[in-house]
């Protein structure tokens, strides 16, 4: 078989592996207008380019993931797109695990859509892993868990985001008296059942949300945004995520961004970042 058409281990697995021989982070790719402004680059298509290609050639080689954000490129039309494609490809075959972040959410032949754009091997945005929303109700995500788990890929689930907005829906009771967010949590627990080391579906839980509230023992990881600008520290991981904190992947964008176009200047943030993690998570 070839690398392409072998099958791949389950997501969880190699997240597993890529934390613990890379460290514990992930970077977010987003070229927002200012972001590409601050390096110096015009807002368009040679701009996204070039902010791309350097954020991947600094970074892909030595994170664990690398998260581009789809509506950064999707402004640029079918160009963006294509772009985007090769940041993914091109991440991949440096050992980033790419996780695109995406949050899509839909039912019936529209989600299966989305599924076979992000989690089918044959598709050119073919990615590790891919963000949904579960707020359709979390068995509108079945097409994607399950063409996650044809492909080995996996799939991170919303649950306490860290915009101030998501707690109207997120901490509202459904009818047995949870909130949703720890509806949706339970739900990622049963689909992880009997996995080993890490199941592959996981949850996104906002870093700057201080004590959660809620059971994160989901035996998956928990992707955690709100490091860095947003104003969370890798400090703060364990009074947010408790015992779960060793599952949690850490993620930040503009705290290396910041840092570009110079490579070594991303290079040593994004060392930082991942050195702070693993004190505050190990000691």
């Amino acid at each position: 078989m070839t690398l392409e058409t072998a099958p791949l281990e389950p997501f969880g697995a190699r997240l597993r592996r890529a934390m613990d021989t890379r460290g514990p982070l992930c970077v977010g790719i987003d070229p927002h207008a200012s972001l590409l402004a601050s390096w110096g680059l015009s807002d368009d298509i040679a701009g996204l380019e070039r902010f791309t290609r350097t954020v991947v050639e600094a970074l892909a080689d030595r994170v664990a993931v690398l998260k581009p954000q789809s509506a950064f490129f999707e402004r640029f039309g079918s160009r963006g797109v294509a772009v985007l494609e090769t940041a993914v490809a091109e991440a991949r075959s440096a050992g980033a695990l790419v996780l695109m972040d995406a949050k899509r959410g839909d039912i019936g032949s529209t989600m299966g859509a989305y599924a076979a754009t992000y989690l089918d091997k044959d598709s050119p945005l073919f990615s590790d892993a891919v963000t949904v929303s579960p707020y359709l109700g979390f068995g509108s995500l079945r097409p994607a868990l399950d063409a996650a788990a044809v492909s080995g890929a996996g799939v991170f689930v919303l649950a306490l985001t860290s915009n101030p907005e998501g707690a109207e829906v997120q901490r509202s009771t459904a009818a047995d008296g949870r909130s949703l967010a720890q509806l949706m949590l339970d739900h990622m627990a049963a689909e992880n059942a009997g996995a080993e080391p890490l199941g592959s579906v996981g949850a996104v839980v906002g870093a700057t949300l201080g004590d959660a509230g809620v059971n994160l023992a989901i035996n998956g990881p928990l992707l955690a945004p709100g490091i860095g600008a947003q104003g969370a520290t890798p400090a703060d991981l364990p009074a947010v995520f408790g015992e779960s904190v060793g599952n949690v992947v850490p993620s930040v964008s503009r705290g290396v961004l910041r840092h570009g176009p110079d490579v070594a200047g991303l290079r040593e943030a994004a060392t930082r970042f991942a050195d702070e993690v693993r004190t505050a998570v190990h000691g």
